[in-house]
């Protein structure tokens, strides 16, 4: 199954690389995120599939079509940009069917597929309101129905739920996924926000630096972090220096941790960096155990589904999350030895 195809795409701006040598596959009517701080280049590859920047070396295809050059009106991707860039003049049925002003539709066909994409993204008998009559919400709905009614290969979102407030951003992101399951359209959405990223997509690109650093799934990318970047841009983690004993084995102050994703190429004896993310530490009073790290508690927080301990570890910090009922049998404590669930932790690159 094709889809689109970057290759070895280079983008320099005054002679810095913003993008240098990406290469990705993404798969017809998968949802992909790319992901990573301001100024990782996400923003700029994104731009350069939808023909709106140049770029400096590589390729991008699209189901074998060779699209690098192809002007953007010329490629019918659907694009939804953070501004959304509605027309203030024109009412929701004119924003909608501006395309199709370039098409040969009768009015009665214009008017009937103009309602179908209404009730599509649930704003049935909007028609005639005004766009500055519209909530946040229906705005992000009526420019995402304007780019569907292109009819794209290909949806390209920049950061466009970022305006909207935490509970609005929540339900739209969760309406936007449920539309394009729907609609089966291959769509790549730029984010900052990990937790929108995880929330939605099926396969996440971390960028960094114009580089990208990792990309897999959700689950994957959370739970077997390929470096200390990921590990720490991707939800919070704990990292500590072990010592490695073998490629499936590593010691961890008087632990022995078993792992599955060593580097290649380890060095049995050497430093090497372990990711545990804070749901897979475990506590367990002091007074009841003799083995683990030694902690103390400096700060606890609930945040109602869970609850997060802070722990000072030799004057570095460790952070354990817990379910409330496991942490109000323990609560009056205030010293502990820390340990890893199995299978849990992961050796990281660098």
């Amino acid at each position: 199954m094709q889809g689109l195809e970057i290759s070895k795409l280079t983008k320099s701006f005054g002679g810095a690389p913003v993008v240098s040598d990406v290469s990705l596959k993404i798969e017809q009517g998968s949802f992909v995120c790319f992901l990573g701080p301001s100024g990782c280049g996400k923003t700029t590859l994104m731009r350069i599939v939808a023909g709106l920047e140049e770029p400096t070396d590589g390729k991008v295809l699209f189901d074998g079509r060779d699209m690098t050059h192809i002007p953007t009106h010329e490629r019918n991707f659907g694009m939804v940009f953070q501004a959304l860039a509605l027309f203030p003049h024109l009412d929701v049925a004119d924003n909608i069917g501006y395309s199709f002003r370039y098409r040969v539709m009768d009015r009665k066909q214009r008017a009937e597929r103009i309602d179908e994409l209404l009730e599509l993204v649930d704003l049935p008998g909007m028609q005639t309101r005004r766009v500055d009559q519209l909530s946040g919400g229906q705005r992000q709905r009526v420019a995402i129905a304007r780019a569907l009614a292109q009819e794209p290969l290909l949806f390209l979102m920049d950061e466009p739920l970022s305006a909207l407030d935490a509970k609005l951003r929540d339900h739209m992101q969760v309406e936007l996924r449920q539309l394009q399951r729907k609609l089966k359209i291959t769509t790549i959405f730029v984010t900052h926000d990990q937790r929108e990223a995880m929330t939605i997509a099926d396969q996440i690109v971390v960028m960094a630096n114009g580089k990208v650093q990792q990309v897999g799934s959700p689950v994957e990318i959370y739970r077997r972090p390929a470096n200390r970047f990921v590990a720490d841009f991707i939800g919070q983690s704990n990292l500590f220096d072990a010592i490695l004993l073998s490629r499936t084995e590593v010691r961890l102050s008087d632990l022995t941790l078993a792992v599955d994703a060593v580097p290649a190429d380890p060095e049995t004896g050497e430093t090497v960096t372990l990711c545990v993310r804070p749901e897979s530490t475990i506590l367990t009073p002091a007074k009841s155990a003799t083995t683990g790290l030694f902690g103390k508690v400096t700060f606890v927080r609930d945040l109602g589904s869970s609850v997060e301990i802070f722990l000072d570890v030799d004057g570095g910090q460790v952070l354990a999350s817990l379910p409330p009922a496991s942490w109000q049998t323990m609560a009056h404590e205030r010293e502990f030895r820390i340990s890893v669930a199995p299978g849990s932790a992961t050796v990281l690159e660098d």
